[in-house]
């Protein structure tokens, strides 16, 4: 198992989040690398409600996660995907075209698709029946899919998208489930398949399991009495 307490590198995430984030937390990036590789971490639960005081020295968007290995910090899930994979010498070829691939994928995910596909979940789940909400989620729903008719046509018929499984497939994936939750690839069975492949890889569901065992109601904001 690689969550250990001992371990040197240390993933920060949260200890509750609301019922519809759960599994879909941005720490799964990291623990998924780490459940593909073997790689031992330690688990560093904060407050999504009361985060430490001095929280945005580490995290300057308030966000998680954040990766601590010996003196390396860092934030966002795609630079600590890249640390890890240069660390270890996996989940990202060496050099070449098979480099430059799973490079140009995993930012693509991170910078292409999950942009625009924040935009229609901000309006799906924070501003539902919105008159402004009502008028813009067409345009929402058409550039996402738009979107992943990019992705789907550069994947293809492969498997992975820059060959053998790598880092760019954890990016993708971790981004498309959001896409599959809110029943956007129905038009794109390719895309579906590849997210239920990577869903289905034994490491990621250990990461699933790992992020959900964390949480605990306890630390649940108390709403008080009207």
């Amino acid at each position: 198992m690689p969550i250990a307490p001992d371990a040197a590198i240390e993933i920060t995430g949260y200890n509750w989040v609301p019922p519809f984030a759960a599994g879909f937390v941005r720490d799964i990036r990291a623990r998924w690398f780490c459940e593909e590789t073997g790689l031992p971490y330690r688990e560093r639960l904060i407050s999504v409600m009361d985060k430490p005081a001095d929280w945005r020295s580490e995290q300057p968007f308030g966000q998680v996660p954040v990766l601590r290995d010996g003196d390396i910090h860092l934030f966002e899930s795609g630079a600590i995907l890249l640390h890890l994979a240069e660390k270890t010498g996996k989940l990202l070829p060496a050099a070449g075209q098979a480099r430059a691939d799973a490079l140009s994928w995993l930012f693509a995910a991170y910078n292409s698709v999950e942009p625009v596909q924040n935009e229609l979940a901000a309006i799906e789940m924070f501003s539902a029946g919105e008159q402004w909400a009502d008028l813009r989620r067409p345009e929402a729903r058409k550039n996402l899919d738009r979107r992943h008719r990019a992705v789907a046509a550069a994947l293809g018929s492969r498997e992975w998208l820059a060959g053998a499984f790598s880092i760019a497939d954890i990016a993708m994936v971790s981004v498309l489930r959001s896409s599959a939750s809110m029943e956007t690839l129905g038009d794109h069975p390719s895309l579906a398949a590849y997210v239920q492949r990577g869903s289905d890889r034994p490491a990621f569901r250990q990461a699933v399991a790992d992020q959900l065992a964390g949480f605990d109601d306890r630390f649940a904001p108390q709403m008080e009495n009207a």
